[in-house]
């Protein structure tokens, strides 16, 4: 799987020069030039390159539910979808709302530091898994093996979600989120809502009369609302506007740049794409596809507790599909990288709370791996601890960052891993220019 996957970013870096530096130094106008020559300055220093969730001691954001404005151009439907989002009362404790764990003003991302967030009837069920960001969902194809045999695609960060509507089921019915015990449950609830009357008249006046029309309906409506409202995808962040060639980065930021950008330094941009699209299209920071880069066991996870429990992505336990590809066991989907830096934990198990432990994890992991796994009384580590033994071998170790060895250099000093910091905070939606 590592050599499919590394023939695909051989292939995204050889592109990302012409899609990158071609439009932006070829069209440089006369009020863009000195921008678009820092950029193409960055990215030459880079030669260019290819290359993504703690403690439990704080409670669900329940009630910290959307504050941010709703787009007014919505559909009856993405209306509708706006509403539901918010909607506390179709949960099991009547506190939790998708926007509880996808708060709007955090760029649709947890507001706490929990690895897990809590749910059931009385919010105090673990979860699995960290809450993802909603943010840039729009534009996820559906799951499918590529040519060469990747995985790509597809939602949650299993991809077992072919599409945002389906996507949005298990929140509702999962007993460590909303737990509904059933569909007619939600429908029980719904029936309750000042929208209830709306939900009639934009779906049908018979739409209540049965649980499973109703459900879907439901999740239609939530998927619209992502797709449509533009506040899930802005494209507003200083990075947007310093392609488009409006406002200038800091020395720091362009070195971040550059190092995020090169293959033998951060090497970040072989997966998290950095460059615009073939068809000038806004980069989405992810390629879609799958990596397993052995993230440490979090042992705040509750689940954890059980020595033989596993979350192994591709292949389970969520996703049933695959589970006889022990190849694929321990990959999870590449995210955007898109707003990154507003986030309180980072990777599936939320092992990280800040971005310096999560970047040094990635250049360090095989330089120090002391750091991040259990040390032994004879000084051994136990590198990749958060996989069954017969699949560490599925970690990924030929890519750079991770193809050093004990006694070797790590791919980013100190002081380059701040400059990347610098440049993933221009990722951050909503940025304005101070004057």
């Amino acid at each position: 799987m590592q050599q499919e996957k590394i023939g695909i970013h051989h292939m995204l870096k050889k592109t990302f020069m012409s899609q990158l530096l071609g439009p932006n130094c070829a069209t440089a106008s006369a009020f863009t030039s000195k921008l678009t020559l820092s950029l193409c300055l960055a990215t030459m220093i880079s030669a260019c390159g290819g290359g993504t969730s703690g403690s439990t001691n704080s409670s669900v954001a329940s009630g910290a539910v959307a504050s941010s404005s709703v787009d007014a151009d919505l559909s009856p439907q993405a209306a509708l979808g706006a509403k539901i989002f918010r909607d506390t009362s179709l949960s099991a404790s009547g506190k939790l709302a998708c926007a509880s764990c996808h708060n709007p003003d955090n760029a649709h991302a947890q507001t706490n530091d929990l690895s897990v967030q809590l749910g059931g009837k009385n919010l105090d069920v673990p979860g699995f898994r960290a809450a993802p960001s909603l943010r840039y969902l729009n534009l996820t194809p559906t799951f499918f093996f590529a040519a060469d045999g990747t995985p790509t695609g597809g939602f949650n960060r299993d991809g077992r979600a072919l599409t945002l509507a389906i996507q949005a089921q298990r929140p509702l019915l999962a007993a460590h989120e909303m737990a509904n015990a059933s569909k007619a449950d939600v429908l029980a609830s719904l029936k309750r809502a000042s929208y209830a009357e709306q939900f009639r008249q934009v779906f049908g006046a018979a739409v209540l009369d049965d649980a499973d029309t109703a459900f879907d309906r439901i999740t239609f409506a939530l998927q619209q609302y992502q797709k449509e409202d533009k506040d899930f995808h802005p494209y507003d962040s200083k990075y947007d506007q310093f392609l488009a060639g409006t406002v200038k980065f800091e020395d720091a930021e362009l070195r971040g740049l550059a190092l995020f950008n090169n293959p033998t330094k951060g090497n970040c941009a072989a997966c998290h794409i950095s460059s615009k699209g073939a068809d000038g299209s806004s980069p989405l920071f992810t390629d879609f596809t799958y990596d397993n880069i052995g993230v440490p066991r979090n042992t705040d996870i509750p689940a954890n507790a059980d020595a033989t429990y596993f979350d192994l992505g591709l292949c389970g336990p969520d996703r049933q599909d695959l589970t006889a590809r022990a190849d694929l066991c321990g990959a999870f989907k590449v995210p955007t990288l898109r707003n990154v830096a507003t986030r309180k934990v980072f990777f599936h198990n939320g092992r990280f709370k800040n971005l310096r432990d999560a970047i040094g994890f990635y250049v360090r992991r095989d330089t120090n791996p002391e750091e991040w796994y259990p040390v032994a009384a004879d000084g051994s580590v136990a590198k990749f601890n958060d996989l069954p033994a017969q699949y560490q071998g599925n970690v990924n170790v030929t890519e750079v960052p991770y193809n050093r060895t004990r006694g070797m250099a790590p791919a980013l000093s100190a002081d380059e891993i701040e400059d990347v910091i610098k440049f993933l905070g221009t990722l951050n939606d909503g940025y304005k220019a101070t004057k």
